[in-house]
């Protein structure tokens, strides 16, 4: 899925947000980020993946074929030479590949590194800085297919965890429907609807203490 947006779908969503926070005092901030890591681990996995099937092919090999045409691979350097590149053409595949990546990659290991990026975002973009302690973080990790809804602690003192898994599956709904703004905006309006029935109100005074538009992460 591409980070690009159109200054239409910008406007839409930051408009999102705005008539969002007209109905609740939470403050709202969208994250979208290319990845959460770089997940290297993947890349050495496969390579030794490969490397060692290699070793099970040569070893076929001397089970069952007793031709001539194959007499370099009896020698030390012949199967060193083989491990090697098969391990070297499965690192390079898998760095390449995404969904290759993406399958050698454990989902705990993934799961962390999102939470742990979205918790920098929190900090980075100063959602802990409201003044009632009210900021929520919608974090979209595209590469993992991981979305995180991050709330400070005025706002989890009033919403539980389960509260915010409509709005994270009608994003990846989106997501998946190649909908991508339309399926954040749609999330923020069920935010904002979300945290107004679960008492964040909104003050008699109007204020905004965070900027309302999405932010785009290259990645890391």
């Amino acid at each position: 899925m591409p980070l690009h947006f159109s200054e239409d779908e910008l406007r839409q969503i930051k408009d999102a947000v705005d008539a969002a926070e007209v109905k609740t005092a939470g403050e709202i901030v969208p994250v979208i980020a290319r990845n959460s890591g770089q997940y290297g681990e993947a890349v050495w996995r496969a390579a030794s993946l490969c490397g060692v099937l290699s070793l099970v092919g040569v070893m076929l090999v001397f089970q069952l074929y007793d031709g001539w045409g194959l007499t370099w691979l009896y020698a030390g350097w012949g199967v060193a030479v083989v491990a090697t590149l098969a391990g070297t053409l499965g690192a390079v595949i898998t760095a390449y590949v995404p969904a290759v990546k993406r399958l050698l990659t454990p989902t705990d290991l993934m799961a962390r590194k999102v939470h742990r990026r979205a918790m920098q975002a929190f900090v980075e973009e100063e959602v802990f800085s409201t003044n009632d302690r009210i900021g929520t973080l919608i974090y979209i990790s595209v590469w993992e297919h991981r979305i995180e809804v991050l709330g400070d602690v005025g706002i989890n003192a009033l919403v539980e965890p389960d509260d915010w898994i409509a709005v994270i599956e009608r994003i990846r709904e989106g997501i998946q429907q190649d909908r991508v703004a339309e399926g954040l905006v749609e999330a923020i309006a069920m935010c904002g609807d979300m945290l107004r029935r679960q008492g964040v109100e909104r003050p008699g005074a109007e204020r905004n203490e965070l900027a309302n538009h999405l932010r785009v992460y290259p990645g890391d």
